[in-house]
């Protein structure tokens, strides 16, 4: 199924713009357009989730196939993007959830910080995808610690 990562980047790149033009609106004060943006950005954030999760469960995960000099600084890069990507997510659920109860004062103030580190973790995501399976092509597909350590 290689055509999964393809479709799961397109999601996350989707859920960023989506973020970026809701960011726009509402610094303009257009608020309904802020929120359909932005329940926008998080089903295509959830799409990507279902399709990332589902591939993980039933294929596996794609091992870095590029020179093995360089290996080491894509699993530490990797391992950031991990980290940020599970960041931003625990983020953009408490800020979703802080705008549907309506605590406007706390949204407005950890928004701005969810949607800097959901746009740090698209662009690492889709640099990911493109080592993966655009610069070089992609090892083995395994398990998902196999992948990460290479073991």
């Amino acid at each position: 199924m290689p055509f999964l990562p393809t479709i799961s980047t397109f999601f996350i790149i989707l859920s960023a713009i989506f973020v970026a033009i809701g960011w726009s609106f509402i610094i303009k004060n257009k608020v309904k357009a802020h929120k359909k943006s932005m329940i926008a950005a998080s089903i295509s954030a959830l799409l990507f989730f279902i399709i990332y999760v589902s591939r993980t469960a039933f294929v596996g995960n794609t091992s870095f196939g590029g020179p093995e000099n360089i290996k080491i600084y894509y699993t530490i890069f990797l391992i950031f993007h991990i980290t940020l990507a599970t960041i931003s997510a625990i983020f953009g659920v408490i800020t979703l959830t802080l705008a549907f109860k309506r605590n406007l004062t706390k949204h407005r103030k950890i928004g701005p910080v969810t949607s800097v580190i959901w746009f740090i973790s698209a662009i690492t995501g889709v640099a990911v995808y493109l080592l993966l399976y655009v610069i070089y092509e992609g090892g083995e597909t395994t398990s998902m610690l196999k992948a990460i350590l290479g073991t």
